[in-house]
């Protein structure tokens, strides 16, 4: 057992320690990089084969998610056609550990002959890949973490990490908000709560009674609408709330509920959101205050609908 533990403290440290040795290369060269891929009026095509491949794929979608157009294109398929994916608005980034991967070497005049601008991340800064390149980031590792120096272990780290950077450093540089963020994961737990406002989950047939209104039909009123409270409403303007916490402290002081108005029971003052606010933030609100539902309020302070818990929870964001 303490050998595998001691097989996996060693390959996080050398992992590390490669990922360290980037900070040195983040230099003029990666901002050139950056400002190519910037400038592109096209998208960004991402190349490699076998685990460089696989690393370039996963660059390509997190470049594309972050506001970068981005796509992968698999260097063995595209001379047999799926070179066609590339514009010369486009943008090259090629991922070749050893920077002479035959397949990747074998795009490089019809890359250049198109005019594309071409990233090159290898391991090898005096490869025939980083020599042909617009700029090459030097992603060499001291030592693979694969105690036979054969599998990519440390370098794929490192290329990822590299990947990464190059990412974040063209969204902060493109302004990519969350929002921005949110519309590329519509389908996500994530888009849903950056995305979702309250108007789209609130409910505008809500239960509304008068301060006069006797505690009876006051239930009444909370059993036909189905949300477990009432607001109380004057003239217009939201004057308080009858909940099943009130409910409870009515029944508890044996008020008549055929005599009693629900001026005398209910409770001033309540928490409201706006139908702008995102759901996420309503959510929140109900949280921290340990309610299940919440008054929507209009432009005039007037309650126009009512959000509950049970809504957010169907709409994936509770």
């Amino acid at each position: 057992m303490s050998s595998f533990i001691e097989s996996a403290l060693r390959t996080i440290s050398i992992e590390s320690e490669s990922i360290t040795a980037l900070e040195k290369r983040i230099d003029g060269t990666f901002s050139r990089a950056c400002e190519i891929l910037l400038q592109s009026r096209g998208r960004i095509v991402v190349t490699g084969v076998g685990k460089s491949g696989h690393i370039a794929n996963k660059i390509a979608s997190t470049l594309a998610s972050t506001g970068s157009p981005a796509f992968f294109m698999h260097a063995g398929e595209a001379s047999h056609g799926d070179l066609g994916m590339l514009t010369n608005n486009d943008a090259v980034i090629a991922i070749s550990g050893s920077g002479s991967t035959e397949e990747i070497i074998s795009l490089l005049p019809l890359i250049k002959r198109m005019g594309a601008p071409l990233i090159a991340i290898t391991g090898n800064p005096l490869s025939r890949l980083a020599k042909a390149a617009d700029a090459n980031l030097d992603v060499s590792v001291a030592q693979e973490a694969c105690p036979l120096g054969l599998a990519p272990t440390s370098s794929t780290t490192a290329t990822l990490v590299m990947g990464d950077a190059l990412a974040v450093a063209l969204l902060e540089a493109r302004g990519f908000t969350a929002e921005d963020f949110a519309f590329s994961h519509p389908g996500g737990a994530l888009g849903k709560r950056l995305l979702l406002k309250v108007a789209d989950v609130m409910q505008t047939d809500f239960p509304q009674v008068g301060p006069n209104t006797l505690l009876s039909d006051a239930l009444y009123e909370i059993s036909n609408k189905g949300v477990g409270m009432t607001t109380v409403v004057d003239n217009g303007k939201l004057c308080g709330l009858f909940t099943d916490g009130d409910l409870r402290r009515t029944i508890d002081q044996r008020h008549d509920i055929h005599a009693t108005q629900i001026k005398g029971v209910m409770t001033i003052g309540s928490k409201t959101v706006t139908p702008n606010k995102l759901a996420a933030e309503a959510l929140k609100i109900m949280q921290d205050n340990r309610i299940s539902c919440l008054v929507v309020v209009d432009e005039n302070d007037q309650p126009c609908a009512v959000v509950h818990l049970h809504a957010l929870i169907r709409a994936g964001i509770a």
